[in-house]
Formats: structure tokens, C-alpha cells, sequence
């Protein structure tokens, strides 16, 4: 049996199930092998005319069968958010083989956030309002848009009963979410915690503000190659939906069940720019900063790190900053050497979900040795100047993965993992 507590004396806390639902599959399975292929969920939008948005495209899930996880009545009036976050958390749970009439459950928890909750919900709503009437409103409207509701959603049906949270950090939120789970676990509050992110903005109204910021792309003639991180030629991001949920355990509690472990959680941490409430701090220091941290937590040097999984929007700004951050926190010689990806090219940026299905790109990097390429990545920046796995996936050995993810309002949250090996 390994020590249970790390080096700084905190209960270590690992992986043992992982569920995603995504613009490129259902499952982690074929969400991964989609990455790994370099291929992309990014689609012309046919849900409603866009002929007059500056932006024409997202990334939608796709075939997405809500009564395999809840009875037909839930799944019409629950938000679509809610559905993503409760399929993942099923299927996490399926992996982990958590047998819940075996465990204490005000002993497990859940930690699943959301950035926009259930705001399509908000505008279908209000246009029903006006054209049919109060007596039309769905009756569960206000449940069905809390933020909260994703998280107690799922301690409801699973009659979870420990700390049930929910986080919304903006872009950030899904690995917020993580870390603070993981914290949750270290500090003894509880044995397993469901940690995560979900979103579903992709309404006329979302789509429209997002472009209107100027933060998507406009290359709406070839919508699969529109978002291109750290490419010269990037012009924008484009939005994306989906869920992504880990199971987290305290490694005493793993391994007393008999557990299959994935992964290591070493480290985490969360700083905020404290500079604009959409634009990132130019100079880096933040995003550098939440790195350092989170490798000092983890008593990792930057000369372990295999992969970076990189924020990586494809918007001019956010991507140079980064990668000055990167070269901050590592130094330039280790940032040359590591390779680093953003997955927004293939998912779309998948908003509160985005950092949560990172995390599961890295554990899956373990268990395969395979690092997901960016994709669209054709003309180099002097500005992003690092690795980027350009396009086609690369076979490594992969133990020991930095997660970025960052948010608007400057907040930047950062996790180290490493590959369980026993």
C-alpha cells in the first residue's frame, strides 16, 4: 500500500473514473480517439438563421440521447447543462465501480459548475412569455437555470449526501471545480468527491454576444478549420457545449475499495489578474504565477512535466500571453522542451466544461502515451514560439501533465497530474 499522504502531509487524492459528453462523442472513449485523430466538432450553425452573425459556427454535441441517464419526463424539462453534467457523472461513476450501497454517503460529494448555467434556457423562455403567455412557462424554469442545479442534480439521483458545490469561474470553472474537490478531499471533508464542469450557451443570443465581444472566429467558410490556437493566422475561438466529470478519492479510500487508479492529482491552484474583466493581464504574471504555485504544491520541477494542456482560445491575445506564461514559469529552456496543446481547434472552447474535459485529455495521454495534437496549426507566430503538436497526434511517454485554463475577470486556475504507476 502506497502513503497516503503526500509530502506536505495532505491526503493524496486520485482519479478512478472519468465521463465526458462532447461536440466530438459521447463517451471519453470516442471523444479521445476523435482528438487524437485530429479531427473537429466545429459545424456551421443550422439551429436558427445566422445569415446576419459575424460568426456562423459552433460546436454543438451531437446525437445526444438524454434518457439513457434520466426517465423521459426529466429529460424534457431539465436544461440541456444539466443533462451533459449528469451523463458524465453517470458514466464516471460507471468507471470507477463505486458501489454506493457499500459507502457512507455524507461521505462523497459533488463539485460540478457551470460559467452561463441555464441561460439558452432564459431566452427560450422569455420569447415563450411573449408570444404565448405566463401559463406557458415551463413551471421548473427557475431550478432548470440555476447553476447549482447541475451538482445537486446529481446528488439527487445518486442520494449523494457530503458537500455538494457548484463553481462558476467563467472559462476556468471546470478546473476550479476540480481543484477545489481536490481540496475538499485532502482537508478530510470528504472520501470521493464528483468533480467537474458542464455548459450548454449555444443559443441566438449567446452566439450573438460572444461575437459581438470579438472573441470568435469569422471564418465561416471552412468552420472544421476556423479555430487555429497559436496559429499566425488565428482570429477567434468558437463556442462549444458539453460536460466532462471525474470521480476523485482520497488514495486510502481507493484503495480500501480495490480501485482502479488513473491518475494522481499533485497539484492545484487558483490566482486572479486582478487587471480587466475580459482581456488577461498582458504581461503573463498571473497565469505564471498560478503555475508555479500549482507545480510547487505538487513538489514537481518544470523539468517533469511531459505535456502541457494548454487554455489555447485562438484569440490573438489570450494565446501569446500564455505562452509568454509558460516561458515564465518554466524558463525558456524547459518551455522550449515540453509539448504543448490546445484541444479548442477539435472541441470548440466548451466554456465551464472546458478545463474538466483538459483533464480527462490528460489522463487519457497517460494510459495511451499519446499527446493530442492542436489542430489547424499551419503558420507559426513569432509570438508562440513553443511546441504545439502541430495537427498530427504523437506517440510519448507521458507521466506527469500541467493543465492551464484561465477565465474571464483574470481568474487562472492550474492542476498537475501524474500517471499512477502504484
Amino acid at each position: 500500500m502506497a502513503n497516503i499522504l503526500s509530502w506536505n502531509g495532505r491526503r493524496r487524492v486520485v482519479i478512478t473514473g472519468m465521463g465526458a459528453v462532447t461536440p466530438l462523442g459521447l463517451d471519453v472513449a470516442s471523444t479521445w480517439q476523435a482528438l487524437i485523430e485530429g479531427k473537429s466538432g466545429v459545424t456551421r450553425i443550422t439551429h436558427w438563421d445566422v445569415s446576419q452573425y459575424p460568426t456562423q459556427m459552433a460546436a454543438f454535441v451531437k446525437g445526444f440521447d438524454a434518457t439513457r441517464y434520466v426517465n423521459p419526463r426529466d429529460a424534457r424539462r431539465l436544461s440541456p447543462f444539466i443533462l451533459y453534467g449528469l451523463a458524465a457523472a453517470k458514466q464516471a461513476i460507471a468507471q470507477a465501480k463505486l458501489d454506493f450501497s457499500q459507502e457512507d454517503m455524507t461521505r462523497i460529494g459533488v463539485e460540478i459548475g457551470s460559467s452561463m448555467g441555464g441561460s439558452s434556457i432564459v431566452e427560450e423562455q422569455r420569447l415563450i412569455l411573449d408570444t404565448k403567455g405566463v401559463r406557458q412557462i415551463n413551471p421548473t424554469l427557475i431550478p432548470a437555470i440555476l447553476i447549482n442545479t447541475v451538482a445537486c442534480a446529481v446528488a439527487i439521483a445518486l442520494g449523494i449526501k457530503g458537500p455538494v458545490n457548484s463553481v462558476s469561474g467563467a472559462c476556468a470553472t471546470g478546473l476550479i471545480s476540480l481543484g477545489e474537490a481536490v481540496r475538499k478531499l485532502s482537508w478530510g471533508d470528504a472520501d470521493v468527491m464528483i468533480a467537474g464542469g458542464s455548459e450548454a450557451v449555444l443559443s441566438p443570443l449567446s452566439v450573438a454576444g460572444f461575437a459581438r465581444l470579438g472573441a470568435t472566429s469569422v471564418k465561416n467558410d471552412q468552420p472544421e478549420r476556423a479555430c487555429a490556437p497559436f496559429d499566425l493566422n488565428r482570429d477567434g475561438t468558437v463556442v462549444g457545449e458539453g460536460a466532462a466529470v471525474v470521480v476523485l478519492e482520497t488514495l486510502d479510500h481507493a484503495q480500501r475499495r480495490g480501485a482502479a487508479i488513473l491518475a494522481e492529482v499533485l497539484g492545484y491552484s487558483l490566482t486572479c489578474d486582478a487587471y480587466h474583466l475580459v482581456a488577461p493581464d498582458p504581461s503573463g504574471e498571473g497565469a505564471a504565477r498560478a503555475m508555479q504555485a500549482a507545480l510547487q504544491e505538487a513538489n514537481v520541477s518544470p523539468a517533469e512535466l511531459d505535456w502541457i494542456v494548454a487554455h489555447g482560445t485562438a484569440t490573438k491575445m489570450n494565446d501569446a500571453i500564455e505562452t509568454k506564461a509558460i516561458k515564465m514559469a518554466l524558463g525558456e529552456e524547459t518551455a522550449y522542451r515540453v509539448p504543448v496543446s490546445s484541444n479548442k481547434g477539435a472541441l470548440g472552447h466548451m466554456i465551464g466544461a472546458a478545463g474538466a474535459i483538459s483533464v480527462v485529455a490528460a489522463v487519457q495521454a497517460m494510459l495511451t502515451n499519446i499527446i493530442a495534437p492542436t489542430i489547424n496549426y499551419e503558420t507559426p507566430d513569432p509570438e508562440c514560439d513553443l511546441d504545439y503538436v502541430p495537427n498530427v497526434g504523437r506517440p510519448a511517454t507521458v507521466k506527469t501533465v500541467m493543465v492551464n485554463c484561465f477565465g474571464f475577470g483574470g481568474q487562472n486556475s492550474c492542476l498537475v497530474l501524474r500517471k499512477w504507476e502504484g
